[in-house]
């Protein structure tokens, strides 16, 4: 036997229920008010079980009724899903790709792959949405987008590990907590503004970098007012390493002097809305992330490794040996980014 309950009827008990009430859901669904209730009280009598009961002037749900609701919104999501994926399946190369990518990864190796990826299909448009924390998750939970690269995993939904964020916190050298002349502890920087960025979500339930609590605080949209601002001297803040290495490499911030907690870590995952359903260019995109993440990362790690094993004070060649035109000329240093 097939379900005796159409797409259809689980659509309009659905909308019932988020909309709250029939004359509302009628205009959610462009149908008439007898038609959707109908279609709800079909599922009552086709199953033998109460959705709704009357309280005062309101139908609030069963218990049974919530169970319903549950299964009949994740199956009409389902559907919703397959109608997608069938038409991008069916056009071959998606036209567009919608990414979320929180703003605590880098902006330059972000743009890199996507150069990569727009020199090997040009035609793609790519909607980039800068997140921040619960807006990450939203959008992946809301299907606004393809990819997402964030650093929570949403119940529902898997993830593979793409790179570790260094956070260091950091101010203006002349900033007055620099000019204390020892390790800082958690009371000195309660004294003093901290920038943090501002969710995203549309919950807002947590600020980026706001770990002290502090009274003294400026909540920003961006991470680049929060950069110019520190660079101002006025506020500190935790800032992803490799954001702020050109500040730190001019002189314009400074790492703090914490006694405890100077430096934090964030792990960054790569997260398809759904994996199934995607299409080549979403397939394409997330391998060029995976490896241009993968490669970088190593070369900071070789990076790293030789600036420990050689000595501070290794004796240089003398420039009058080398001459003025065999100098190797300076490369570009990404952190000029």
């Amino acid at each position: 036997m097939g379900p005796k309950i159409s797409l259809g009827q689980w659509r309009a008990l659905v909308a019932v229920v988020e909309t709250g009430g029939y004359a509302q859901a009628s205009g959610h669904l462009h149908k008439t008010q007898s038609t959707v209730t109908y279609a709800v009280q079909k599922i009552e009598q086709l199953l033998n079980v109460k959705v709704f009961r009357i309280e005062g002037r309101k139908a609030r749900l069963t218990s049974t009724g919530e169970v319903l609701y549950r299964r009949a919104k994740a199956l009409v999501e389902e559907a919703e899903t397959l109608e997608r994926a069938s038409t991008q399946l069916a056009a071959g190369w998606e036209p567009e790709l919608r990414l979320a990518v929180d703003v605590v990864f880098p902006t330059w190796l972000l743009l890199q792959c996507f150069a990569r990826f727009a020199a090997e299909h040009p035609q793609t448009r790519i909607q980039l949405y800068e997140t921040v924390l619960g807006g990450t998750e939203e959008a992946l939970i809301e299907r606004r987008v393809d990819l997402v690269i964030g650093a929570y995993i949403p119940q529902g939904f898997m993830g593979d590990a793409l790179m570790r964020e260094r956070f260091i916190a950091a101010a203006h050298p002349d900033h007055p907590l620099h000019q204390l002349g020892r390790a800082l502890t958690h009371q000195d920087l309660r004294k003093h503004r901290q920038l943090v960025i501002r969710d995203s979500g549309l919950q807002r339930t947590r600020d980026a970098g706001n770990w002290l609590g502090a009274e003294q605080r400026w909540t920003v949209s961006h991470k680049a007012t929060s950069i110019f601002a520190a660079c101002l001297g006025l506020g500190f803040a935790w800032f992803p390493e490799d954001t702020i290495r050109s500040e730190l490499e001019r002189g314009t911030l400074k790492p703090l002097p914490l006694r405890e907690g100077a430096e934090r870590f964030a792990e960054l995952y790569l997260i398809f809305a759904d994996r199934d359903y995607a299409g080549p260019g979403a397939h394409r995109l997330a391998e060029i992330l995976r490896e241009d993440v993968a490669r970088e990362c190593q070369s900071h790690l070789v990076k790293h490794n030789l600036a420990e094993a050689t000595p501070a004070t290794a004796t240089k060649t003398p420039e009058k040996k080398m001459g003025r035109h065999s100098r190797k000329p300076r490369t570009t240093d990404k952190s000029t980014r």
